[in-house]
Protein backbone atom coordinates (compact mmCIF):
# COMPACT_ATOMS: atom_id res chain seq x y z
CA UNK A 1 0.00 0.00 0.00
CA UNK A 2 3.08 2.78 0.99
CA UNK A 3 4.60 1.55 -2.61
CA UNK A 4 1.21 2.20 -4.53
CA UNK A 5 0.76 6.17 -2.18
CA UNK A 6 4.49 6.65 -3.36
CA UNK A 7 3.58 5.76 -7.21
CA UNK A 8 0.45 8.04 -7.11
CA UNK A 9 2.27 11.22 -5.57
CA UNK A 10 5.01 10.34 -8.09
CA UNK A 11 3.00 10.80 -10.95
CA UNK A 12 1.69 14.38 -9.41
CA UNK A 13 4.80 15.67 -8.76
CA UNK A 14 6.00 15.07 -12.47
CA UNK A 15 2.66 16.73 -14.07
CA UNK A 16 3.00 19.53 -11.71
CA UNK A 17 6.73 19.63 -12.52
CA UNK A 18 5.67 19.34 -16.47
CA UNK A 19 2.83 22.63 -16.30
CA UNK A 20 5.70 24.52 -14.59
CA UNK A 21 8.04 23.92 -17.47
CA UNK A 22 5.18 24.70 -20.07
CA UNK A 23 4.29 27.81 -18.46
CA UNK A 24 8.17 28.94 -18.06
CA UNK A 25 8.45 28.18 -21.81
CA UNK A 26 6.00 29.58 -23.07
CA UNK A 27 6.61 32.77 -21.30
CA UNK A 28 9.93 32.86 -22.76
CA UNK A 29 8.88 32.37 -26.09
CA UNK A 30 6.56 35.18 -25.93
CA UNK A 31 9.45 37.46 -24.72
CA UNK A 32 11.71 36.35 -27.59
CA UNK A 33 9.50 37.89 -29.99
CA UNK A 34 9.14 41.53 -28.05
CA UNK A 35 12.04 42.56 -30.87
CA UNK A 36 10.34 42.62 -34.06
CA UNK A 37 12.82 40.71 -36.58
CA UNK A 38 14.09 43.36 -39.27
CA UNK A 39 14.99 45.55 -36.31
CA UNK A 40 19.03 45.38 -35.53
CA UNK A 41 18.74 46.48 -31.60
CA UNK A 42 18.99 43.40 -29.30
CA UNK A 43 15.74 44.82 -27.08
CA UNK A 44 12.82 47.04 -27.55
CA UNK A 45 14.84 49.38 -24.88
CA UNK A 46 18.12 49.73 -26.42
CA UNK A 47 18.66 53.44 -27.53
CA UNK A 48 19.88 53.11 -31.08
CA UNK A 49 23.53 54.26 -31.61
CA UNK A 50 24.24 57.00 -33.97
CA UNK A 51 27.07 59.06 -34.94
CA UNK A 52 26.90 62.35 -37.17
CA UNK A 53 30.23 63.24 -38.41
CA UNK A 54 29.03 66.80 -37.96
CA UNK A 55 26.56 68.38 -35.57
CA UNK A 56 24.47 70.03 -38.04
CA UNK A 57 23.34 66.66 -39.15
CA UNK A 58 23.20 65.22 -35.64
CA UNK A 59 20.87 68.12 -34.41
CA UNK A 60 18.18 66.95 -37.05
CA UNK A 61 18.67 63.15 -36.67
CA UNK A 62 18.87 63.35 -33.28
CA UNK A 63 15.49 65.50 -33.16
CA UNK A 64 13.45 63.35 -35.13
CA UNK A 65 14.97 60.17 -32.83
CA UNK A 66 14.05 61.92 -30.11
CA UNK A 67 14.07 59.78 -26.82
CA UNK A 68 14.65 56.49 -28.90
CA UNK A 69 17.95 57.22 -30.01
CA UNK A 70 22.02 58.61 -28.49
CA UNK A 71 23.57 60.84 -30.99
CA UNK A 72 27.02 61.58 -30.62
CA UNK A 73 28.56 64.26 -33.12
CA UNK A 74 31.76 64.52 -34.45
CA UNK A 75 32.77 67.83 -35.45
CA UNK A 76 31.47 70.78 -33.55
CA UNK A 77 34.06 72.76 -32.12
CA UNK A 78 33.93 76.53 -33.31
CA UNK A 79 37.53 77.59 -33.38
CA UNK A 80 38.59 74.78 -36.05
CA UNK A 81 37.68 74.35 -39.70
CA UNK A 82 36.01 71.05 -40.46
CA UNK A 83 37.62 70.58 -43.54
CA UNK A 84 40.73 70.23 -41.69
CA UNK A 85 39.57 67.62 -39.07
CA UNK A 86 41.57 64.78 -38.26
CA UNK A 87 40.03 61.53 -36.32
CA UNK A 88 41.15 60.14 -33.23
CA UNK A 89 40.83 56.64 -31.36
CA UNK A 90 37.63 57.23 -29.78
CA UNK A 91 36.08 58.51 -33.04
CA UNK A 92 36.84 54.69 -34.60
CA UNK A 93 35.29 53.32 -31.63
CA UNK A 94 32.30 55.07 -32.22
CA UNK A 95 31.90 54.60 -35.73
CA UNK A 96 32.66 50.58 -35.27
CA UNK A 97 29.95 50.20 -32.98
CA UNK A 98 26.98 52.72 -34.18
CA UNK A 99 23.77 51.17 -35.27
CA UNK A 100 23.37 54.42 -38.12
CA UNK A 101 26.33 56.71 -39.18
CA UNK A 102 25.14 59.80 -41.10
CA UNK A 103 28.56 61.56 -42.92
CA UNK A 104 28.36 64.91 -45.24
CA UNK A 105 30.26 63.07 -48.16
CA UNK A 106 31.67 65.02 -51.35
CA UNK A 107 35.01 64.94 -50.03
CA UNK A 108 34.12 67.16 -47.02
CA UNK A 109 34.66 64.79 -44.30
CA UNK A 110 36.79 61.48 -46.29
CA UNK A 111 38.68 61.13 -42.43
CA UNK A 112 34.73 59.74 -42.00
CA UNK A 113 34.94 57.66 -45.10
CA UNK A 114 38.16 56.00 -43.96
CA UNK A 115 36.53 54.73 -40.74
CA UNK A 116 33.97 52.86 -42.09
CA UNK A 117 35.87 51.76 -44.47
CA UNK A 118 37.87 50.41 -41.92
CA UNK A 119 35.11 48.48 -39.71
CA UNK A 120 31.67 48.88 -38.93
CA UNK A 121 28.64 46.95 -37.93
CA UNK A 122 27.63 44.37 -40.52
CA UNK A 123 24.02 45.62 -39.90
CA UNK A 124 24.71 49.11 -39.60
CA UNK A 125 23.21 51.67 -41.86
CA UNK A 126 24.68 54.24 -43.66
CA UNK A 127 23.42 57.69 -44.83
CA UNK A 128 26.07 59.52 -47.03
CA UNK A 129 23.79 62.98 -47.62
CA UNK A 130 26.01 63.32 -51.37
CA UNK A 131 24.99 60.26 -52.16
CA UNK A 132 21.79 60.75 -51.22
CA UNK A 133 21.24 63.84 -52.91
CA UNK A 134 23.05 63.01 -56.54
CA UNK A 135 26.16 65.20 -55.48
CA UNK A 136 30.14 63.90 -55.74
CA UNK A 137 33.69 65.64 -54.86
CA UNK A 138 34.37 68.87 -56.33
CA UNK A 139 30.76 69.58 -55.86
CA UNK A 140 30.39 72.16 -53.01
CA UNK A 141 30.04 70.10 -50.37
CA UNK A 142 28.04 72.76 -48.04
CA UNK A 143 24.67 70.59 -48.24
CA UNK A 144 23.44 72.06 -44.97
CA UNK A 145 22.90 75.61 -46.20
CA UNK A 146 20.53 74.42 -49.25
CA UNK A 147 17.50 74.09 -47.31
CA UNK A 148 16.02 71.33 -50.23
CA UNK A 149 18.57 69.06 -49.28
CA UNK A 150 17.75 69.29 -45.60
CA UNK A 151 14.55 68.53 -45.88
CA UNK A 152 15.34 65.92 -48.40
CA UNK A 153 18.08 64.70 -45.64
CA UNK A 154 15.71 64.59 -42.83
CA UNK A 155 12.96 62.59 -44.67
CA UNK A 156 15.74 59.68 -45.33
CA UNK A 157 17.07 59.93 -42.14
CA UNK A 158 13.20 59.45 -40.74
CA UNK A 159 12.68 56.85 -43.32
CA UNK A 160 16.21 54.92 -41.90
CA UNK A 161 15.13 55.18 -38.10
CA UNK A 162 11.73 53.40 -39.22
CA UNK A 163 13.98 50.78 -40.92
CA UNK A 164 15.87 49.93 -37.93
CA UNK A 165 13.14 50.78 -35.56
CA UNK A 166 9.92 49.79 -36.87
CA UNK A 167 8.75 49.19 -33.25
CA UNK A 168 8.44 52.76 -32.69
CA UNK A 169 7.81 53.81 -36.32
CA UNK A 170 4.79 56.36 -35.03
CA UNK A 171 7.05 58.02 -32.59
CA UNK A 172 9.73 59.06 -35.96
CA UNK A 173 6.97 60.09 -37.87
CA UNK A 174 5.47 62.67 -35.53
CA UNK A 175 8.84 63.83 -34.37
CA UNK A 176 9.34 64.13 -37.79
CA UNK A 177 6.48 66.31 -38.51
CA UNK A 178 7.25 68.39 -35.73
CA UNK A 179 10.82 69.17 -37.20
CA UNK A 180 9.25 70.39 -40.41
CA UNK A 181 6.72 72.44 -39.18
CA UNK A 182 10.14 74.01 -36.72
CA UNK A 183 12.39 73.98 -40.42
CA UNK A 184 9.67 76.12 -41.72
CA UNK A 185 10.41 79.24 -39.73
CA UNK A 186 14.06 79.64 -41.11
CA UNK A 187 12.71 78.47 -44.86
CA UNK A 188 9.73 80.74 -44.65
CA UNK A 189 12.66 83.60 -43.57
CA UNK A 190 14.31 82.30 -47.23
CA UNK A 191 11.36 83.41 -48.70
CA UNK A 192 11.08 87.34 -47.28
CA UNK A 193 14.51 87.87 -48.01
CA UNK A 194 14.00 86.73 -51.73
CA UNK A 195 10.72 88.71 -52.02
CA UNK A 196 12.16 91.59 -50.07
CA UNK A 197 15.91 91.56 -51.65
CA UNK A 198 16.03 89.52 -54.11
CA UNK A 199 18.53 90.58 -57.16
CA UNK A 200 20.95 92.47 -54.53
CA UNK A 201 24.20 92.42 -54.93
CA UNK A 202 26.31 90.65 -51.91
CA UNK A 203 29.91 88.84 -51.80
CA UNK A 204 31.16 86.16 -49.52
CA UNK A 205 34.80 85.05 -48.54
CA UNK A 206 34.10 81.25 -49.17
CA UNK A 207 31.53 79.06 -51.37
CA UNK A 208 30.11 78.21 -47.95
CA UNK A 209 27.01 80.71 -48.76
CA UNK A 210 26.59 79.82 -52.39
CA UNK A 211 23.59 77.82 -51.82
CA UNK A 212 21.45 80.02 -49.25
CA UNK A 213 22.43 83.04 -51.89
CA UNK A 214 20.98 81.15 -54.37
CA UNK A 215 17.73 80.02 -52.10
CA UNK A 216 17.34 84.15 -51.35
CA UNK A 217 17.83 85.07 -54.84
CA UNK A 218 20.88 87.28 -53.76
CA UNK A 219 23.16 87.89 -56.59
CA UNK A 220 26.55 86.69 -55.12
CA UNK A 221 28.92 88.31 -57.05
CA UNK A 222 32.14 87.10 -55.53
CA UNK A 223 34.65 85.22 -57.90
CA UNK A 224 34.29 81.63 -57.76
CA UNK A 225 37.58 81.65 -58.15
CA UNK A 226 38.30 83.24 -54.53
CA UNK A 227 35.53 81.90 -52.84
CA UNK A 228 36.59 78.19 -53.80
CA UNK A 229 40.35 78.69 -53.10
CA UNK A 230 39.40 79.66 -49.36
CA UNK A 231 37.05 76.99 -49.44
CA UNK A 232 39.56 74.17 -49.84
CA UNK A 233 42.77 75.88 -47.74
CA UNK A 234 44.37 76.80 -50.92
CA UNK A 235 45.34 80.74 -51.74
CA UNK A 236 43.10 82.14 -54.43
CA UNK A 237 44.65 83.10 -57.85
CA UNK A 238 45.91 86.53 -57.93
CA UNK A 239 43.84 88.20 -60.14
CA UNK A 240 40.44 86.54 -58.72
CA UNK A 241 41.72 88.73 -55.30
CA UNK A 242 42.62 91.79 -57.68
CA UNK A 243 38.71 91.38 -59.05
CA UNK A 244 36.80 90.98 -55.29
CA UNK A 245 38.71 94.33 -54.34
CA UNK A 246 37.73 96.08 -56.67
CA UNK A 247 33.95 94.78 -56.44
CA UNK A 248 34.02 96.01 -52.82
CA UNK A 249 35.30 99.51 -53.89
CA UNK A 250 32.81 100.10 -56.43
CA UNK A 251 30.12 100.26 -54.23
CA UNK A 252 27.45 97.95 -55.73
CA UNK A 253 28.01 95.01 -52.76
CA UNK A 254 25.20 95.51 -49.98
CA UNK A 255 26.59 92.78 -47.71
CA UNK A 256 29.86 90.84 -47.08
CA UNK A 257 29.27 87.07 -45.52
CA UNK A 258 32.58 85.85 -43.97
CA UNK A 259 33.15 82.15 -42.67
CA UNK A 260 33.99 82.54 -38.98
CA UNK A 261 35.62 78.90 -39.20
CA UNK A 262 38.04 79.47 -42.38
CA UNK A 263 39.98 82.80 -41.26
CA UNK A 264 42.99 83.63 -43.09
CA UNK A 265 45.11 86.95 -42.98
CA UNK A 266 43.19 87.43 -46.85
CA UNK A 267 40.42 87.18 -45.46
CA UNK A 268 40.80 89.37 -42.73
CA UNK A 269 42.04 91.72 -45.30
CA UNK A 270 38.70 91.68 -47.40
CA UNK A 271 36.56 92.39 -44.11
CA UNK A 272 38.58 95.21 -43.49
CA UNK A 273 38.30 96.60 -46.77
CA UNK A 274 34.63 96.12 -46.85
CA UNK A 275 34.32 97.83 -43.62
CA UNK A 276 36.17 100.60 -44.84
CA UNK A 277 34.03 100.88 -47.65
CA UNK A 278 31.01 101.14 -45.59
CA UNK A 279 29.60 97.56 -46.88
CA UNK A 280 28.19 95.74 -43.48
CA UNK A 281 29.92 92.60 -42.86
CA UNK A 282 28.09 89.33 -41.38
CA UNK A 283 29.63 85.69 -39.94
CA UNK A 284 28.10 82.69 -40.57
CA UNK A 285 29.60 79.56 -39.38
CA UNK A 286 30.22 75.79 -40.53
CA UNK A 287 29.41 73.75 -37.68
CA UNK A 288 26.27 74.57 -35.15
CA UNK A 289 27.35 77.60 -32.94
CA UNK A 290 26.83 77.64 -30.37
CA UNK A 291 26.77 73.79 -30.18
CA UNK A 292 23.79 73.71 -27.90
CA UNK A 293 20.87 75.13 -30.12
CA UNK A 294 19.23 73.54 -32.39
CA UNK A 295 20.07 73.21 -36.43
CA UNK A 296 16.97 75.40 -37.01
CA UNK A 297 17.71 78.15 -34.32
CA UNK A 298 21.42 78.20 -35.48
CA UNK A 299 20.17 78.92 -39.47
CA UNK A 300 17.39 81.35 -38.58
CA UNK A 301 19.72 83.26 -36.24
CA UNK A 302 21.90 83.84 -39.27
CA UNK A 303 19.44 84.64 -41.55
CA UNK A 304 18.19 87.28 -39.28
CA UNK A 305 21.60 89.24 -39.07
CA UNK A 306 21.61 88.27 -42.89
CA UNK A 307 18.22 90.47 -43.65
CA UNK A 308 19.24 93.28 -40.91
CA UNK A 309 22.43 93.46 -42.69
CA UNK A 310 20.47 94.35 -46.15
CA UNK A 311 17.78 96.52 -44.26
CA UNK A 312 20.66 98.46 -42.80
CA UNK A 313 22.06 99.00 -45.86
CA UNK A 314 19.03 99.48 -48.39
CA UNK A 315 18.03 102.76 -45.47
CA UNK A 316 21.58 103.61 -45.87
CA UNK A 317 22.05 104.20 -49.83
Amino acid sequence: MKSKTYVAIGGITFFIIMAIFIIVAGCTQSNSVATPPNSILNNTTQKIQIVAAENFWGSLVSQIGGTHVQVLSIVSDPNADPHEYESNTANARAFATADYIVVNGAGYDEWADKLIGAGIKPNAKVLNVANLIGQQNGDNPHFWYNPDYVNETTKQMELDLISIDPSNAKDYEQNYANLQVSLSQYQNRIGEIKQQFGGTKVAATESIFEYLANATGLDLVSPPAFTHAVAEGNDPPADSVVQFETQLQSDNVSVLVYNQQTVTPLTDNIKKLASEQGIPVIGITETIQPPDVSFQDWMNAELISLQNALNAKSLGS
